[in-house]
């Protein structure tokens, strides 16, 4: 295995963004359209600690390990130069873990680990697809950076995905502003529209800076507007979506939504369960690296693995 040289593994490790997890504070967009998002790195970061800048190095900073019991820790530490040394440590001694095991998995033959791969759910759970077909859960947020990078590599691998797997998209609601997302994505799957918009909406908010929620994420009816507004530029008709804004499917769509991810205790986005049994992402697929290719390969030989049973 051909090793990154150590600063480069240091940048990495400092730079990638955490997965859009259950303590966002609202539904609300960035103010500007974010950048192309580095992959989730779930398992270690490096941030400012609230209301202060990652610039001012004089100021504290707080630090997440991942401990060897599976445990977590925060250190807080002073801005100065014999503490920074202190954290670029502790990145380095965290990376330095994430590539021994990556190594000691390719020395042992064996592609993916459980554990450290993926997440085993026990008991199994059961799926809602047709005999003979495998089911995959997308749990994501349009208002998650890391669901909008992700989302290339997904629309790439439907397209030559094999025939047995079904993909589904479920959105979270942890949040008001989260539930009116959901209700937008599932009355517009209840007009047979939402394959023809999805990527419309995503780049409505991660491009445009429109968070689709109206100007208060806790106000439904103000985010039922600025949804109106929204497809009426899609040329869609005003009728038919409030109807199935409303409509009992969409509510039944949405409590089943809000059950899926409670029963796999999905604790950020974008996540995935292969067949109610496996539950991955990104920087669990490939822990030293996050490229989400790593993540397609895993799904695609777990899924082929149930298909086999």
């Amino acid at each position: 295995m051909r090793l990154r040289p150590l600063p480069i593994l240091l940048g990495l490790a400092l730079l990638a963004l955490a997965a859009c997890g259950r303590q966002e504070p609202s539904g609300l967009a960035p103010a500007k359209a974010p950048g192309p998002a580095t992959p989730p790195a779930v398992k270690t970061t490096a941030t400012p600690v609230p209301g202060k800048t990652a610039a001012d190095a004089s100021k504290p900073l707080t630090v997440t390990r991942l401990n060897e019991d599976g445990s977590e820790s925060v250190e807080e530490t002073p801005g100065d130069t014999t503490a920074q040394n202190k954290l670029l440590a502790a990145v380095a001694s965290t990376v330095a873990a994430a590539t021994s095991s990556t190594s000691a998995m390719a020395a042992s033959g064996e592609k993916w680990q459980d554990g450290v791969n993926y997440t085993r759910v026990v008991p199994a759970q059961p799926t809602n697809v047709p005999a003979g077909q495998v089911e995959v859960l997308e749990f994501f947020w349009y208002a998650c950076p890391h669901c909008y990078a992700l989302e290339p590599t997904i629309v790439a691998w439907l397209k030559n995905k094999p025939a047995y797997i079904t993909l589904t998209r479920v959105p979270v609601e942890w949040n008001e502003g989260q539930r009116s997302l959901a209700r937008l994505f599932y009355a517009l799957e209840g007009m047979g529209k939402l394959n023809d918009v999805h990527s419309e909406i995503f780049k409505e908010i991660q491009v445009n800076g429109n968070p689709l929620i109206g100007a208060d994420p806790n106000n439904p009816a103000a985010a039922e507007r600025a949804q109106l507004s929204f497809i009426r530029k899609l040329g869609l008709s005003d009728a038919d979506f409030t109807k199935a804004y409303h409509d009992m499917n969409t509510e039944i769509a949405m409590q089943r939504a809000d059950q899926l991810a409670q029963r796999f205790r999905v604790p950020g986005v974008p996540a995935f369960v292969i067949n109610g049994k496996y539950v991955t992402d990104v920087g669990q697929a490939d822990p030293a690296g996050h490229d989400p290719n790593r993540l397609i390969a895993l799904i695609n030989d777990l899924a082929a693995q149930e298909h086999k049973h």
